[in-house]
């Protein structure tokens, strides 16, 4: 893990529903800057600014484009932070990138997955790779 990351915390997907409850969870808890430092993520900056507004967070929350389908967007995210906590699922179809650049930086990674087939896959192609970088993956 990077301890000298910008961020304690992003919350990628923080759109949908699931990364919008976990994004409001953040915001009443910790504000921003206080204790925990985070950022919401997802593919637009104006629908991240809206739910960041919807959700009552600071308007100082910083909001990162990251996309799925573009895996140098996600390392540049994941290296700003030591965790990431992501609701982007079907992790089958869109999952892989987010861990292979987590485990590649040594940054946590943390979702919501129910899918064991993927959560076995994703085991045999990056395991090594968390172990080397210190990352921890966690699913489900």
């Amino acid at each position: 893990m990077n301890p000298d990351a910008e961020f304690d915390i992003i919350v990628q997907g923080a759109t949908g529903f699931t990364g919008r409850l976990i994004a409001e969870h953040l915001a009443m808890r910790y504000g921003n800057g206080g204790a925990v430092k985070w950022a919401m993520s997802g593919r637009s900056a104006a629908k991240l600014a809206e739910v960041r507004d919807m959700i009552g967070a600071p308007a100082a929350t910083p909001l990162i484009v990251a996309d799925a389908a573009d895996p140098a967007s996600l390392a540049a995210m994941v290296a700003r932070t030591k965790c990431v906590v992501t609701t982007v699922g079907p992790y089958q179809l869109y999952g892989e990138p987010l861990v292979a650049a987590c485990a590649a930086a040594g940054t946590d990674y943390l979702d919501l997955s129910g899918e064991p087939a993927w959560m076995a896959e994703m085991i045999a192609a990056h395991d090594a790779a968390a172990r080397a970088s210190g990352a921890r993956i966690l699913f489900s």
